[in-house]
């Protein structure tokens, strides 16, 4: 698993104002050309369309890629906890539901190798908690999975510590998958320690926070119908503005490295203790060929502690980070 991973939300269209396809699947092929070898999409990116996508785009060289799916959110069944009205993306009203019932589970793991074209799932995450469902439950269908040959390795994505204990004690996890960017750092107090002792991969989702530190989304910039990052708190356009301040803060250090903003913040996170991997987002090729060039950006110790203490300011000035998780 390469450190910097293709992260498919966007590119299923639902919550980011719709996608290009042709864009998207360049987008992947050219992570891959570039060096990317894991892909992350899931079941309810797109409601299929994201995993779909994926298929096509590694269909011949399967062997090249690491394919990461999750399961956990229906939005085709009346069963499952937190129900959630949304509109799919052709505009229909849907109820999204959380569940992660073993016989759910088993159910939506065929639908994702079908949509993904392949035999084999690499690594299959529980996108949710499920309240309705022990999570000791959940995780014994993925271990039947994984003893059928039909997922690898399993793990799971935004668990807080509880959850993530009794996960880890009903069979071990391969990997977590948290929120975590230079200015949402919650997950150090305990889920990373734990992480750690438990031999457990991290890795991280919106290092980039959803484009807000790439320096491409200033405070005038105006969203596409449909795209979630209008209502995001992240997105005021006063946090806008405490997060262009901090990038003008660390411009000499990109400048230094003849990179981009989104350069040294992947970089920057891929860099911190206990971090596998970071899962970044690209709608076309051009970003998935700067994400990967991420990987050799080379920081030192003084210019990672100015970064964190520059974010630490734009935290406290946006109330205290760690607001929003997918």
């Amino acid at each position: 698993m390469t450190p910097i991973i293709f992260g498919a939300w966007a590119i299923g269209g639902w919550m980011w104002g719709g996608s290009d396809d042709e864009d998207a699947l360049q987008a992947i092929r050219a992570g891959i050309d570039s060096g990317i070898n894991t892909i992350d999409t899931a079941a309810i990116y797109g409601f299929g369309h994201s995993e779909e996508l994926v298929g096509r785009a590694i269909k011949g060289i399967r062997q090249k890629v690491i394919i990461a799916t999750k399961c956990g959110m229906r939005w085709d069944s009346d069963q499952g906890s937190d129900p959630w009205p949304q509109k799919d993306n052709s505009g229909r009203q849907v109820i999204i539901r959380k569940n992660s019932r073993p016989d759910s589970i088993f159910w939506e793991c065929e639908q994702s190798l079908r949509r993904l074209g392949i035999d084999v799932i690499d690594l299959y995450q529980i996108h949710r908690p499920d309240v309705d469902t022990p999570v000791e439950d959940s995780i014994a269908a993925l271990e039947k999975l994984r003893r059928q040959g039909k997922v690898r390795a399993i793990g799971v994505s935004n668990f807080d510590i509880d959850w993530l204990r009794r996960a880890q004690a009903a069979a071990p996890l391969d990997t977590n998958q948290p929120p975590y960017s230079v200015i949402q750092r919650g997950i150090e107090a305990q889920i990373l320690p734990f992480c750690r002792q438990n031999n457990i991969g991290v890795i991280c989702y919106s290092p980039l926070e959803r484009g807000l530190l790439t320096g491409s989304v200033g405070p005038d910039r105006k969203f596409n119908p449909g795209d979630h990052r209008a209502e995001h708190k992240f997105f005021t356009v006063e946090n806008r503005r405490h997060v262009a301040d901090a990038l003008a803060r660390i411009k000499p250090i990109a400048d230094a490295h003849k990179a981009s903003f989104a350069q040294i913040i992947i970089q920057w996170t891929i860099q911190q203790p206990g971090i596998t991997a970071a899962l970044v987002g690209a709608r076309n090729a051009q970003q998935a060929r700067d994400n990967a060039a991420a990987q050799f950006v080379n920081l030192s110790a003084d210019e990672l502690s100015q970064i964190r203490a520059e974010f630490d300011e734009c935290s406290r000035a946006m109330g205290g980070g760690d607001i929003g998780v997918k």
